[in-house]
């Protein structure tokens, strides 16, 4: 455990309680101008965050009210060391703790802080530590604190960034605490950098300001998540240093008073059921979780006694919606108590702080099959018109947020009807003000009127959105349309041997045409058993899809993940180009 400040320390471990599920107070749904006065009010009653180790043993309970304090004087340690309002503070985001004290000890200060990632999902120590430094110079950050799990790590994070402080939470925590006036913070100001997970050659920190923070997560309380006045409780192993971990349950909760149970993301692979546990325990209603999530739990094994039944919101995010996986989890955990009803689908990103759209509590996962050919070749999404037409099925995920706007445009920006495929624009309060000191990349995605070009592609039905893709990662061939999710939906779907993630999908410029790679992990070593499955989903795709496919064997965990747990095809297609992958391709 790191070190702790003394405060917050209990006598002994035995005597350690978590924080309870209710706070004693009116409920209010984030309407707050900034973050510390939602912890103000947070701090009056009696909710709060439960740290816990990956093997569900509770390590520190902290009340908002102990935070709070806790928060103050580690907000004035900071701006004893000269740093000023506006300057930024990297902090390497553990789930403990020390990231809430150091967390809203910036919002206090009116310092911004930028969660960082833990080597979770990198390459390597070397492509970890590129990254960290690339997103440290990235926010330009004065200081960096770095967890006791990679504290050896120090010197190559920081050697040459001129930082005032770099260090631990515990050498922070050392420092004294001086007597100096807090600052007035404006809901104007800026208040973190949030750096997108998939941005690791060229760091972007969306800046989200007080105010665009509040609205959104105002908006996931009262209207999304539709938070109850009483009763309502998150579990959490998403990470800190994403969007969904950050806002969805590290900040959202706080601003309407909820206590939430805290798990290492870092250990949720190895025990996913450490998670259904501490739902079931105590009685969680609210947790989220990628598909990936779920699928681990569904297949591994899980204690005999669990009782899911509190489980009100069981939220989807953060990559493709794969309904099949949610089918399987659904009824391997229905004697549990387990509610397929639960399942709430929704879409967001980090540029609109979180969240964009939610579909509509206790219906469920909403499914539209259409007509594969049809989208491809014309970019309209209708049902197919008999059983033996190639069709892909995606999830619907539900209505824009009260206060904004959605549209699907097509590229010369008329506003489509429903079921025409084109790009995803968004408007409202909880958009970034832009990408951190990076004006021109900001006017990119951000125009004038304030609607942001999100890069995905999909279409509306009925008053909700069908996300179908990213922009940047569609392929072309012979005037085709051909999305990359679903060459890996349809293999992940229809070969037994396969997982989700467990394929990446993107084209090549060959010569005068586009080759089509889809890289495919593969568990088996026998040559036989690796032959069929190859020549499998080259069949798969050419039956399904029309499309040849050049299809390479990786080893189990080659594919490279973004650190949310995405898949980066990007990345896979240059680790190909460079030859990563055995065997070798030859390249024309």
């Amino acid at each position: 455990m790191n070190t702790m400040n003394p405060v917050s320390m209990h006598s002994s471990k035995a005597a350690l309680q978590p924080v309870p599920t209710a706070s004693g107070q009116p409920r209010r749904y984030g309407d707050f101008p900034t973050f510390p006065a939602a912890l103000d009010y947070a701090a009056q009653g009696t909710a709060g965050f439960n740290i816990y180790s990956g093997k569900g043993e509770l390590l520190e309970a902290l009340p908002y009210s102990t935070l709070r304090q806790q928060a103050i004087e580690t907000g004035l340690r900071l701006l004893g060391m000269g740093l000023q309002p506006g300057d930024r503070v990297a902090i390497v985001a553990e789930s403990d703790g020390d990231f809430a004290r150091i967390f809203f000890g910036c919002q206090y200060a009116g310092l911004v802080t930028a969660p960082l990632p833990l080597p979770v999902a990198f390459g390597g120590k070397e492509a970890y530590l590129s990254t960290l430094r690339g997103m440290i110079r990235s926010a330009q950050a004065s200081a960096v604190v770095i967890p006791n799990i990679i504290e050896g790590w120090t010197d190559e994070i920081v050697n040459g960034l001129g930082l005032v402080f770099a260090g631990s939470p515990a050498e922070l925590m050392e420092r004294a605490v001086p007597d100096m006036p807090l600052p007035e913070i404006r809901p104007e100001a800026l208040s973190y950098l949030q750096f997108s997970s998939g941005s690791t050659r060229f760091p972007m920190g969306v800046c989200v300001t007080q105010q665009s923070g509040m609205a959104n997560v105002a908006a996931i309380a009262h209207d999304g998540l539709r938070v109850h006045e009483t009763g309502d409780r998150c579990v959490s192993w998403l990470p800190l240093y994403h969007d969904m971990g950050l806002v969805g349950f590290f900040l959202t909760p706080m601003t309407c008073q909820l206590t939430v149970d805290l798990l290492p993301t870092r250990e949720f692979a190895r025990r996913p059921h450490v998670w259904l546990d501490l739902i079931s325990r105590n009685r969680g209603t609210i947790a989220y979780s990628p598909s990936f999530g779920y699928e681990l739990c569904a297949r591994r094994p899980a204690a005999e006694d669990l009782d899911l039944s509190c489980w009100r919101v069981a939220g989807i995010g953060g990559d493709m919606i794969r309904p099949h996986i949610l089918q399987e989890f659904a009824d391997r955990f229905a004697s549990a108590g387990f509610r397929a009803e639960a399942f709430v689908a929704s879409y967001g990103m980090a540029e609109a702080t979180l969240a964009i759209s939610f579909v509509p509590l206790g219906s469920g996962i909403k499914t539209d099959t259409v007509d594969l050919p049809l989208l491809e070749n014309d970019g309209v999404a209708r049902p197919p018109a008999d059983s033996d037409t190639p069709a892909r099925t995606f999830v619907v995920c539900g209505q824009v947020l009260p206060g904004h706007q959605m549209e699907v445009r097509a590229p010369d920006g008329h506003v489509l009807a429903d079921r025409e495929v084109g790009t995803i624009y968004v408007r409202g309060p909880s958009l970034m003000s832009g990408y951190f000191r990076m004006e021109e990349e900001t006017r990119k995605v951000l125009d004038h009127n304030g609607w942001l070009n999100t890069g995905d592609l999909g279409y509306m039905l009925n008053g909700q959105i069908v996300v179908t893709g990213r922009a940047k990662d569609l392929i072309i061939i012979n005037g085709r349309n051909i999305w990359p999710q679903d060459l890996e939906w349809s293999a992940e779907t229809h070969l037994a041997a396969l997982r989700s993630r467990d394929v990446a999908v993107f084209s090549l410029e060959k010569g005068d045409h586009e080759e089509i790679v889809a890289l495919i992990q593969c568990r088996a070593s026998d040559p036989v058993t690796r032959e069929s499955l190859r020549n499998e989903a080259s069949s798969l795709f050419r039956r399904l899809h029309g499309v040849d496919v050049s299809v390479v064997l990786v080893p189990p965990r080659a594919l490279p993940q973004t650190s949310s747990g995405k898949l980066t095809r990007a990345k896979a297609r240059t680790m190909y180009l460079n030859g990563a992958f055995e065997p070798q391709p030859e390249m024309a």
